[in-house]
């Protein structure tokens, strides 16, 4: 394993942590000495967007993308920072392509669904978050959003079950005053 491997599992464990800024910390010290490593510069994007600092995160997925302009992740994590924006078209388009150049990746599919239904696409959502759901079938966020997908889609009997196997009662509840 390389250097390289070591130091961006150590940022993603302080991430996993919640210990983002030990881990911010860390991802400068190593970007003091691999300024050309792009994927530190998503790891301080994904840094900033966690701490809501959108000015960064966007500085640091420009300095990624010219690094390397075919990189998923920072297609991904832009996705976030356009949603901030309430720019779901630009967003839909980056994770497009992130899921060609990193296809049946539960996540990004799970956000491209809901990005596709917040430009007015909902049956592609449920479609998309069911091909999301084979791919990753204990994936309780997958689950919650088709529940609540499904139920958007007035398909009663279908909700319910996956709200139930997500172990979401409350959001049941929550659907019903809707009804």
């Amino acid at each position: 394993m390389s250097d390289k491997t070591i130091y961006i599992q150590e940022i993603e464990k302080l991430k996993n942590d919640w210990n983002y800024s030990h881990a911010l910390e860390i991802a400068q010290k190593y970007l003091s000495k691999y300024t050309d490593d792009y994927r530190l510069y998503e790891e301080l994007a994904d840094i900033y967007l966690f701490e809501w600092n959108l000015v960064k995160a966007e500085r640091a997925m420009k300095f990624a993308q010219n690094l390397n302009p075919e990189s998923a992740t920072w297609l991904y994590l832009s996705w976030y920072i356009n949603i901030s924006k309430w720019n779901f078209k630009l967003g839909v388009e980056l994770l497009e392509k992130a899921n060609e150049l990193f296809p049946n990746n539960p996540e990004i599919l799970r956000n491209l669904g809901w990005g596709l239904n917040m430009v007015g696409q909902s049956k592609k959502w449920i479609i998309i978050l069911k091909r999301a759901l084979n791919i990753a079938p204990d994936d309780i966020l997958i689950m919650e959003d088709l529940g609540v997908t499904l139920m958007w889609d007035w398909q009663a009997d279908l909700w319910e079950f996956y709200l139930r196997k997500a172990w979401r009662e409350d959001k049941i509840e929550e659907m019903r005053k809707f009804l």
